[in-house]
């Protein structure tokens, strides 16, 4: 008797979704931190779609926001702050990861990846770069409103333009 694999039926936002790092910290005065680059993992038999939404979307560029990664690989999505100035200092952006399997339209998994501008590395204790996870978890987490990007208007490297995307 021969046995048929089949997979089972996927529930819309049980997914777990693989992204790293968890968090994007910009700072000011360093010209480099304000290019960062999020990875997305797919260590899935089949094939995912992605796309990046983002609740400050005037602040920031997202190179690629919506794409595919294939079976047990990975994708870099090039994330850049747009808008450094000291009025955003300390403010906490968040973007979301949603993937669906490369057939389906509903959202097999999302993951939120939280954002924030700083004045300076050099101001901050080593000890608080990186691990704010205390300190915003006691922070309200209710949801923004999240926001999709358009397709690019000209070329590749323009910045792009931002629609309202409903937040379920």
């Amino acid at each position: 008797m021969q046995q048929h694999h089949r997979q089972p039926e996927l529930v819309e936002g049980s997914l777990p979704v693989f992204v790293f790092p968890n968090e994007l910290v910009f700072y000011a005065d360093e010209q480099a931190s304000h290019k960062q680059v999020l990875t997305l993992y797919n260590p899935y038999e089949f094939a995912l779609k992605f796309k990046v939404l983002c609740t400050a979307p005037n602040k920031y560029s997202v190179v690629d926001s919506t794409g595919a990664v294939k079976p047990q690989c990975c994708v870099d999505i090039v994330i850049r702050h747009r808008d450094v100035r000291a009025c955003h200092y300390g403010v906490y952006d968040k973007f979301r990861l949603q993937v669906s399997e490369q057939s389906q339209r509903k959202a097999l998994g999302r993951k939120e990846v939280t954002a924030t501008l700083r004045p300076s590395a050099s101001q901050e204790p080593a000890s608080l770069r990186g691990h704010d996870e205390e300190r915003r978890a006691k922070e309200t987490t209710a949801d923004g409103e999240f926001y999709e990007q358009t397709a690019p208007p000209t070329g590749r490297n323009s910045p792009l333009p931002f629609i309202k995307q409903p937040h379920r």
